[in-house]
């Protein structure tokens, strides 16, 4: 079932064996003029592969899937899913191909996935492919989170296809290569209790066990512990958005990895001004996954996944629910801990400071960034210098705020807080909005170098550097009201 590419690495087809029921064997859409236009050479390092064969025809060929390796069965995975709370049974890879499996030099298995393949038969009337601006939005997003140290899917190349695309307007296309631990969802799971066939969602509950979270294999109940690993995950991940300020727009079920890996970034922006409420997807008219949601978004997702898996953790229902239910009621605190700890290391405060003096500094800032509407990444980024005695960018950073900020900085200095520790934690550097749409608008006409330098600041977003100062600048007074479009 595998063999060797010439890509140097050896490609599996482990979901498409274990799990027919959930894999469409199908094949890429061809591409007129295929043209490279990015390569992740780390990440290729890192899979193994070749940076050189990737650039040749012959690479770029696997890159779009037209060229299947050896040992490879593409497949459009099939998932169900609530999309804004409405239940939808059968949605699955509408334009994507899972190319297949590889072990990277760390020995991890990892998925090579393709985004904008064409269509599947899971499509439901779309054509199937993507568009150039939005896989370059996924590439430089998702890079910019894993350099942030946020567990995230990776993007390996971005391959313009030669064909434009039919959207609102006419745009050209293109494929993105992902990489993840997995492309498993809670609406896998959903899809597979749907179906009745309790045989084949013990099988995904397995696979996805061995895959990620082997050791509870040898649990008394190894499908409550798989469901309290993942709680676990998610719970940590969400907290991570919420410490840079990272909304992802599109929480519904079938964007919810089982590994606690960030997926889909459609509708995906970063705070400029800090502020609870905001929404960046053109689609979530209700605010339903505005930033301040995300934590119950994901709650809420989890207990969609927890009714999925019922029949795998008890043979009596009320039993079942009861052990998941005090499974579930573990997130809560769980995302706390993790935010709150998170935050005072943004701080800069001791380990012994009292958790309710840090509950009250955190609270008074909190609500101050909000009053003055200051700049989430780059204020954090200040408290560092003030703590060293650099006092002008965060009272500048508050504006008509700064003298209430000067009273509370008062109380926050009382506790001597880290700044070294603080500059390890809050970065210089983020995929500001304005900067991601310039560099979208010169790649559309065929300059990469704003992007290629984006991708710099954003892959070392902690190493700040003199002359990179308008990327750690917030979007100008004329940028106005930001939205994100999936894509599709």
């Amino acid at each position: 079932m595998t063999a060797t590419t010439h890509a140097g690495v050896t490609f599996q087809n482990r979901f498409a064996r274990d799990l027919p029921e959930l894999a469409s064997p199908w094949e890429a859409e061809t591409a007129p003029a295929p043209r490279l236009v990015l390569l992740n050479d780390a990440l290729a390092a890192e899979l193994g592969l070749d940076p050189a064969f990737l650039r040749s025809d012959d690479g770029v060929a696997l890159l779009l899937g037209t060229t299947v390796p050896e040992g490879a069965t593409p497949v459009a995975q099939a998932y169900a899913g609530h999309q804004f709370g409405q239940y939808s049974p059968r949605l699955g890879d509408g334009r994507a191909l899972l190319l297949g499996e590889v072990t990277d030099t760390a020995g991890q298995l990892r998925d090579i996935h393709l985004k904008g393949s064409g269509r599947t038969a899971f499509s439901r009337g779309g054509d199937g492919r993507a568009v150039l601006g939005p896989m370059l939005r996924e590439f430089i997003v998702s890079e910019a989170m894993h350099a942030l140290g946020i567990p995230t899917t990776r993007s390996l190349a971005v391959v313009a296809t030669g064909r434009m695309v039919q959207r609102d307007d006419v745009r050209p296309g293109a494929v993105l290569t992902r990489v993840a631990s997995s492309h498993l969802r809670v609406g896998s799971f959903q899809y597979a209790r749907a179906t009745g066939d309790l045989d084949l969602l013990r099988r995904l509950a397995d696979h996805a066990i061995a895959r990620h979270y082997p050791s509870v294999a040898a649990e008394s109940n190894p499908y409550l512990a798989f469901f309290e690993r993942v709680v676990a995950a998610q719970a940590s991940l969400v907290a991570r958005w919420m410490l840079v300020g990272f909304v992802h727009g599109v929480m519904n079920t079938d964007n919810m990895t089982i590994s606690g890996e960030t997926i889909d970034y459609g509708p995906c922006a970063f705070l400029d001004a800090f502020d609870p409420d905001a929404v960046f997807s053109s689609i979530d008219h209700q605010g339903r996954y505005a930033f301040r949601n995300q934590p119950h978004a994901t709650g809420w997702n989890l207990t969609r996944f927890a009714e999925a898996l019922l029949p795998l953790l008890h043979e009596d229902e009320d039993e079942a629910v009861r052990l998941v239910e005090r499974s579930l009621s573990s997130f809560g605190p769980a995302y706390q801990d993790a935010w709150g700890d998170g935050m005072r290391r943004k701080l800069g405060l001791p380990d012994d400071v009292d958790p309710d003096e840090a509950e009250r500094l955190l609270g008074e800032l909190l609500a101050l960034l909000q009053q003055s509407r200051a700049d989430y990444t780059s204020t954090f980024r200040a408290l560092g210098a003030y703590a060293r005695g650099q006092r002008q960018p965060a009272l500048d950073a508050f504006g008509e705020s700064a003298p209430a900020f000067r009273t509370w900085a008062r109380s926050w200095l009382e506790h001597q807080p880290d700044a070294a520790a603080m500059d390890a934690v809050n970065p210089v550097y983020i995929p500001r909005n304005h900067l991601v749409e310039e560099a979208l608008d010169a790649a559309g006409a065929d300059d990469l170098q704003p992007l290629e330098d984006l991708l710099g600041a954003v892959t070392a977003p902690y190493d700040e550097r003199a002359d990179l100062d308008r990327y750690a600048t917030g979007a100008p007074p004329d940028f106005g009201a930001y939205r994100t479009f999936c894509g599709t």
